[in-house]
């Protein structure tokens, strides 16, 4: 069972691939399914008939998912090409406290397979801009992701997995922070996440991204393990075509390696087994 369970395209802002570009990709890859999970991030960015004006990046206009059309387009493309791979509808949610109400009303609106719960902005700040990090110690950035997160999972519950865990790693120009001072959060979290039947998404972009360990780290994936956590989830992360698909197979190697035996794919918010 070849999957990849976070596969962005056209319809995220930071993204060109055209939708049906990526399925005929994964069919070539002799792929058997595939997620789209395109980027919401209510709190930095409008929707696209908010009425206001939006602000563009270059090209690409900062706003979220035009929601009609990618649901009329998904289902476009499951009747054309369901014969030759399956194709499901999810979504990821780059939620934030003060922002979750908007996500449950979305929620509420489609029937989505799947939902990646991301923490891309604290406070409504970017990580990767280093406007989070700026004025902050490592330990407060690091104290800070882990606390949103923590409050998030002990309030929403309308997601499938929690996505790149340890994201805040990526941005980190202090280097690693070790994992003991973040353990206890993490393993709360954790906790929670499986109390809930919830999971964890292995976010295979550590590699081109240069990371010396897989997002999340190895520690936390044997945290997980060891608390009984057995809902994995394997995605990409893709927003190009050298991007899709990339390492699942290897990171399927290491799950094993690290005592798992099953990754999941999901219908309709159900999270389906398939042995590694």
């Amino acid at each position: 069972m070849l999957a990849d369970y976070h596969v962005h395209t056209e319809f995220s802002d930071d993204s060109i691939y055209p939708m049906e570009d990526v399925v005929k990709d994964a069919i070539a890859m002799n792929m058997d399914e595939i997620c789209f999970t395109d980027h919401v991030d209510y709190g930095i960015k409008l929707d696209w008939d908010s009425g206001k004006e939006i602000q563009y990046r270059g090209e690409e206009p900062l706003a979220n998912v035009n929601y009609p059309m990618y649901e009329a387009s998904i289902r476009e493309l499951q009747y054309l090409y369901g014969d030759r791979i399956s194709i499901k509808m999810g979504m990821e949610f780059g939620m934030q406290m003060h922002t979750m109400e908007q996500y449950e009303k979305l929620f509420q609106r489609y029937p989505f397979d799947f939902i990646i719960l991301s923490v891309h902005q604290v406070e409504d700040k970017e990580f990767w801009t280093q406007d989070f990090q700026k004025d902050r110690t490592q330990q407060e950035c690091n104290e800070r992701y882990y606390k949103e997160m923590l409050n998030l999972v002990k309030n929403y519950k309308n997601y499938s997995v929690l996505g790149h865990m340890d994201l805040i790693v990526r941005y980190d120009k202090a280097g690693i922070y070790p994992f003991e001072k973040v353990k206890p959060y993490v393993e709360k979290i954790l906790k929670i996440v499986i109390e809930d039947g919830k999971g964890i998404e292995v976010n295979t972009s550590s590699h081109r991204y240069g990371l010396r360990d897989m997002t999340p780290s190895r520690d936390i994936m044997k945290l997980y393990r060891d608390l009984g956590g057995k809902i994995i989830t394997i995605g990409s992360d893709s927003h190009k075509p050298e991007h899709l698909g990339a390492y699942i197979q290897e990171t399927k190697e290491i799950l094993r390696d690290l005592g798992f035996h099953s990754f999941c794919t999901y219908e309709r918010m159900k999270p389906v087994f398939h042995d590694i």
